[in-house]
């Protein structure tokens, strides 16, 4: 063989120099300490992420929750400056201020002096002859007393009358030129309505508040409350030396007289009596020097539902007799315990209250026709009665 000749296609030899790369380790195969660093790494990016989310989501939310309600305010304060002037409360501001002009004239401070010292109070003039209605619990115990006008002027009153039924007084003054006030009708107030106090809280005379009718009809508020006693509640500030004083609708009439609040000073709620009940008593009182009310003799209740429901009577209709006191007006008249009104000289009653007003608001002597509900025989029956009231004695 030559040495020159080609070589043939054996496989190469090995170099000692040179080695295959090494095949890719399997994941399982990897060592412990980078699989471990490769799991802490996702928590910990996890927990940045939650943390970011903890913090950054409630501050996102509250931008956006600021944005709308910062764009939503400066909307209503655009369309208030534009129609601001279209709306005229400097109307507003001068009618109560000529409501309390008119007013104010009318409405007298009271002082009074007795042995345990010296009281206040507030009045209103509600004719030219020197009439003035106030509460009765502001001159309880005198006969004279010392009132200031609106003008400054000073002088006596002599006390003509007291109801203690709705605590009202009537007083007369001599003094001349004086400005009575404007009745209203407080049946025709409704909750919500406007009204206005005038007089001297804590002394300081003249002095105006403002606010709404509350709620009508109220019952229970004064210990010395009578069967015929109702109150309008309002929110118009209301403080001791305030009693006695109007309570005004929007056109300045007398609506009522403010009586009492809750607590010992002022706490968002007074009470008045209403006009219709006042202005009774003043015409009795200035008339007679009394009053006189028709006086039945019975303790009345709402229904109860086991007799309505032996009665057969519609839901909210007539009132329970509870008590006949003997030797009265109903008991000669033939009414019964346990005896339903319905009828009330031909008017339907469901409230006690109201049936006391009418029956109170009935003349002494008069006769008055009754239909009430009774069970009898086994059934209920309607009985047409007629009963003749006497004045209501002093006590009841």
């Amino acid at each position: 063989m030559q040495d020159n000749a080609p070589p043939t296609s054996a496989a190469p030899v090995s170099s000692p120099d040179w080695a295959p790369p090494p095949a890719p380790m399997h994941a399982a195969a990897q060592p412990r300490d980078a699989r471990e660093d490769a799991a802490r790494l996702r928590r910990l990016v996890t927990l940045f992420l939650a943390l970011a989310a903890v913090l950054v989501a409630p501050n996102m939310a509250y931008r956006v929750k600021y944005a709308l309600t910062s764009a939503e305010e400066r909307a209503r304060y655009d369309v208030a400056k534009e129609h601001l002037t279209d709306v005229s409360l400097g109307q507003i501001s001068n009618a109560s201020r000529m409501l309390t002009n008119k007013v104010t004239p009318s409405v007298v401070s009271i002082r009074t002096h007795r042995r345990g010292g010296e009281g206040q109070g507030s009045g209103v003039i509600v004719d030219d002859h020197g009439y003035i209605v106030t509460n009765q619990h502001v001159v309880d115990g005198v006969r004279m007393v010392e009132v200031q006008l609106s003008d400054g002027r000073h002088g006596s009153a002599s006390v003509v009358g007291i109801d203690p039924q709705i605590d009202v007084a009537v007083l007369k003054t001599e003094m001349p030129d004086l400005t009575p006030a404007e009745w209203g009708d407080s049946d025709e107030l409704q909750v919500g309505d406007l009204v206005w106090a005038i007089g001297s809280p804590f002394g300081l005379e003249k002095s105006t508040t403002f606010g709404i009718l509350s709620q009508k009809g109220r019952h229970g508020i004064t210990e010395r409350e009578g069967a015929v006693q109702e109150f309008l509640q309002t929110d118009a500030a209301v403080n001791p030396g305030n009693s006695g004083g109007p309570l005004v609708n929007i056109y300045g009439q007398v609506i009522g007289i403010n009586t009492a609040i809750v607590g010992s000073a002022y706490q968002g709620i007074s009470f008045a009596i209403p006009s219709v009940l006042v202005r009774d008593s003043f015409e009795q009182l200035r008339d007679k020097g009394r009053v006189d009310r028709g006086f039945l003799g019975v303790k009345l209740e709402e229904v109860p539902d086991y007799v309505a429901r032996r009665l057969e009577l519609a839901t909210n209709e007539g009132v329970f007799v509870r008590q006949v006191n003997p030797d009265t007006p109903a008991a000669l008249g033939g009414i019964e315990p346990g005896d339903v009104i319905v009828e009330w000289d031909g008017q339907s009653y469901s409230d006690n209250k109201k049936l006391s007003q009418a029956i109170a608001s009935s003349p002494a002597g008069s006769k008055v026709p009754v239909k009430v509900v009774r069970y009898e025989s086994r059934e209920p029956r309607i009985v047409e009665l007629t009963v003749t009231l006497v004045a209501r004695p002093p006590s009841q």
